[in-house]
């Protein structure tokens, strides 16, 4: 008698979102004020510098070979679990190595980022796993725990560094933080069917529609540099004050939650990937423009940062949607980890033009040099659709219940 294997359980929504949470609290800490405690110790601008450098690079470097050990059979969960003692040990160590010298705060700092790299990418394989196995799912609201963390911890943390002292507050936390996420990662149990892999056939290489979408969304991203790194210094030398430059970021947060939160609720054709690509990339060269001219008015700046729902929101779903669309099987470990790495390398770049920008021209030159991103990710947008239309790829609905396609 032949007999019927069970079928995989249902995935628990709730899990996977406080994933996300747990591990974007984390970000939400280092993110905005690692710098702060490097400050405190009183080391050099330079040194400081590179020690900020230092995990853009090595997450370029190692997050698609540290994903892709899932397509080889590592359990995502285990990479997550892993990763998060790492930065556990890593974060209660650097006190003491920044108190022996630089160099070892360092070494700390760089086996840090290589535990780092694959924590985000790994949920959201977790997730598009998930997502096409239940059509209940959405990864777009399930994602959006991610950033409710990010924002909560960004007020937190500074309140936290009021009570507590710099020099206490932030390893402090984030040794915490990791431990948190670690455990969650033990005990969450998110059920991620293995791959079908054939051992001695070749690896599966990623579709051309593929690298044109990663490459579109990593432009369009970059195009956040100049705001990222000069936003602030740009907004308060021409009078914004620092309770509206907090305001202007949270603004931008809270615009990419209600998308999350929303999306679901558009029309099916805008929510395929390079619909949702599309509308991150035209928001993104209007808000670089807009910043070039009105990135002094805080009423044109209100209406810019709410534009960060699309430039980033939509931006990230659709990468997400290119990846579930056109991954093959035994490599979506691999393409999920690509995304990040590409992402990480064009931002780079584009911070290091900023800087020459900024230096030479301010603000609205170095704003201006981001729009010239985000009409490049948008004519490999459209390249992109045309190869998928050429081949007859299925590019439909990504986002809320219309998922059908299967692992």
């Amino acid at each position: 008698m032949s007999s019927i294997a069970p079928a995989p359980p249902e995935p628990k929504a709730l899990r996977l979102s406080v994933l996300y949470a747990v591990v974007f609290v984390e970000i939400g800490i280092a993110m905005p004020f690692m710098p702060v405690w490097l400050n405190a110790l009183g080391l050099d601008a330079a040194v400081i510098g590179a020690l900020l450098a230092l995990p853009i690079a090595i997450r370029i470097v190692a997050t698609a070979p540290l994903v892709g050990l899932i397509d080889r059979g590592v359990a995502a969960q285990r990479i997550l679990l892993t990763g998060s003692l790492v930065l556990a040990a890593t974060y209660a160590l650097m006190p003491a190595g920044a108190a022996i010298g630089w160099p070892l705060l360092a070494l700390l700092i760089a086996v840090n980022a290589v535990a780092a790299a694959p924590l985000v990418p790994s949920i959201d394989y977790m997730t598009l796993s998930a997502v096409r196995r239940s059509a209940r799912l959405s990864y777009a609201r399930i994602r959006m725990a991610g950033s409710i963390g990010f924002l909560l911890a960004n007020l937190a943390g500074g309140a936290a560094l009021g009570a507590m002292g710099e020099q206490l507050a932030i390893p402090l936390l984030l040794t915490l933080l990791a431990l948190i996420a670690a455990t969650v990662a033990l005990v969450a149990r998110v059920e991620v069917p293995a791959a079908p892999r054939d051992p001695e056939a070749p690896r599966p290489r990623l579709p051309a529609v593929l690298w044109l979408s990663i490459g579109a969304a990593a432009l369009i991203q970059s195009s956040h540099a100049a705001i990222y790194a000069f936003g602030s210094i740009h907004w308060s030398t021409h009078g914004i004050p620092p309770s509206w430059i907090g305001t202007l970021w949270a603004i931008g947060v809270a615009s990419e939650i209600l998308l999350f939160a929303g999306i679901g609720r558009l029309p099916p054709s805008w929510r395929g990937p390079f619909a949702l690509l599309a509308l991150g990339g035209g928001a993104a060269l209007l808000r670089a423009l807009g910043m070039a001219w009105f990135g002094e008015r805080l009423g044109a700046l209100i209406a810019l940062q709410v534009l960060h729902g699309l430039t980033f929101g939509a931006t990230q779903l659709g990468a997400m949607a290119a990846v579930s669309r056109f991954a093959p099987d035994g490599a979506r470990g691999r393409a999920q980890g690509t995304v990040s790495s590409a992402g990480a390398l064009a931002s780079a770049s584009a911070t290091l033009l900023t800087g020459v920008a900024y230096q030479a021209g301010g603000g609205p030159l170095a704003f201006a040099l981001m729009a010239p991103l985000a009409f490049a990710g948008l004519c490999l947008v459209a390249r992109a659709a045309r190869a998928a239309h050429a081949f007859g790829l299925h590019t439909t609905t990504f986002v809320g219940q219309q998922a059908r396609r299967r692992d």
